[in-house]
């Protein structure tokens, strides 16, 4: 590696599309709204306002701001969050690129350059370090700062930040700091209802609505065993993976337990009380 000292210094940055940050979805994301989401959302992207969206796995946060970004006609910019996420990694880097030292923006930068709407999925996931970086974001300002090039960005007019997170998986180790949670607009989100989750099922896996139903109803029944253990529960997702694997000719009880009883619990005891449940339901 070349030293920056060793090496002139570039202080324009590469491409922004460089690095594939910027999403364009090629066609309409399907999406069926359970409530006022949508108008929610609309809103507070006409006043610029931060959005945090909160809900169980797999329920549809990040299908929802997918269609977002395609019914606002912006790019998309999606970062998953984990424990070892650092600010530099959100902000950018520099970077030795054939043999000068230049500023490779992150995907945040890149977003707020460009006007995209950055989407930062279960944000508690990150360092509180990296967390708090977001902050002059999130208010007012509409600044960020990158301390290693000296530089506080403005953010493009047509900017916009989501974050997501799990409230009923989180605990209390990562829970969202009061200071975070109140630059946002609150969007809670849940599993949608039964007509809706069927129309869902059908749309994305091709089965026949009987199917649909079944797997609906399963997942409502499934989704009462969190009283027994059970961390995450059958998620609208997992119900689409399964109608996936019956679509592609797999028997429904042996998709039911490749799908849904085997991602959701490694305990034989709460595996058995799903399969118990796919016999009560499927035929």
């Amino acid at each position: 590696m070349v030293a920056m000292s060793d090496a002139h210094v570039v202080q324009q940055a590469m491409p922004l599309d460089s690095a594939g940050l910027l999403e364009w979805p090629s066609r309409e994301p399907f999406y069926l709204p359970i409530g006022r989401e949508v108008d929610l959302f609309e809103a507070a992207y006409r006043h610029r306002l931060p959005v945090l969206l909160k809900g169980p796995t797999g329920c549809g946060k990040t299908r929802f701001v997918r269609a977002m970004a395609w019914r606002l006609h912006r790019p998309l910019v999606t970062v998953a969050c984990h424990d070892d996420l650092s600010a530099n990694d959100l902000t950018g880097r520099f970077l030795v690129h054939g043999g000068e030292t230049v500023w490779q923006d992150g995907p945040l930068t890149a977003a707020v350059r460009a006007g995209a709407i950055c989407y930062l999925d279960e944000v508690v996931e990150a360092r509180q370090d990296t967390v708090v970086a977001i902050h002059p974001l999130a208010d007012d300002r509409r600044l960020l700062p990158l301390d290693k090039r000296g530089e506080l960005l403005a953010a493009h007019p047509e900017f916009q930040l989501v974050v997501s997170y799990n409230p009923g998986y989180q605990n209390l180790m990562k829970e969202l700091k009061p200071s975070t949670r109140q630059r946002f607009v609150t969007i809670a989100f849940d599993f949608p209802p039964r007509d809706i989750e069927v129309a869902i099922i059908c749309q994305e896996t091709g089965v026949e609505r009987p199917v649909a139903v079944n797997l609906a109803k399963l997942a409502e029944r499934v989704r009462r065993l969190r009283d027994r253990g059970l961390v995450e529960v059958a998620s609208t997702r997992l119900l689409v993976h399964a109608g996936c694997l019956i679509a592609a000719g797999v028997e429904p009880r042996d998709a039911c337990e490749a799908a849904i009883a085997g991602p959701l619990s490694d305990d034989p005891e709460l595996q058995a009380a799903i399969m118990d449940l796919v016999a009560m339901t499927l035929p």
